[in-house]
């Protein structure tokens, strides 16, 4: 499969109706309009923990260290209708950063409770793999979408060893 590599990172803190995670609604490109993870592409000569870096500073005004993240999984991305959008992503969480999350041209971000993802505004393969991460699993996962580009025809998962 040939596939765009990107990041995904999931900021994590405890709010008084349990823990929180940072999504953000996409303002711009691929995804427009979709609550989504903050992240991006890896450029050429970067490593996926400087990508994540650089694209949560981008994004919201984040400073996370390399030292803070933590290796949460893979996911492939096929889109059968459209190869060209393919992805191979690899996530991270961090309970640690400099700053307050700020709004860009790109992304709005805003917490929620883990227990209420927004699924219904987010991208549908999102509760396959989302809550499973964030609560420690460390896996791989497959989403296979459908002809429409936005449904899920298969999802496949298994436990996962970062080689970083």
């Amino acid at each position: 499969m040939t596939a765009a590599h990107v990041t995904l990172c999931f900021l994590l803190r405890d709010g008084g109706d349990g823990e929180h995670v940072l999504l953000g609604t996409k303002k711009t490109g691929f995804g427009r309009g979709k609550v989504v993870g903050v992240g991006g592409h890896v450029e050429p000569g970067e490593t996926a923990i400087q990508a994540v870096c650089r694209e949560v500073m981008e994004e919201i005004s984040v400073l996370v260290n390399a030292a803070d993240l933590i290796p949460a999984g893979i996911i492939d991305f096929v889109f059968p209708a459209r190869p060209e959008w393919n992805m191979a992503t690899t996530v991270y969480l961090t309970r640690a950063w400099e700053g307050e999350p700020s709004e860009s041209d790109e992304i709005a971000p805003e917490w929620f409770p883990v227990s209420k993802l927004p699924v219904e505004r987010m991208w549908a393969d999102a509760e396959h793999w989302l809550p499973a991460m964030i609560s420690g699993q460390r896996i791989a996962v497959r989403v296979d979408l459908a002809a429409d580009n936005e449904s899920v025809a298969e999802v496949h998962t298994i436990d996962w060893v970062a080689t970083d």
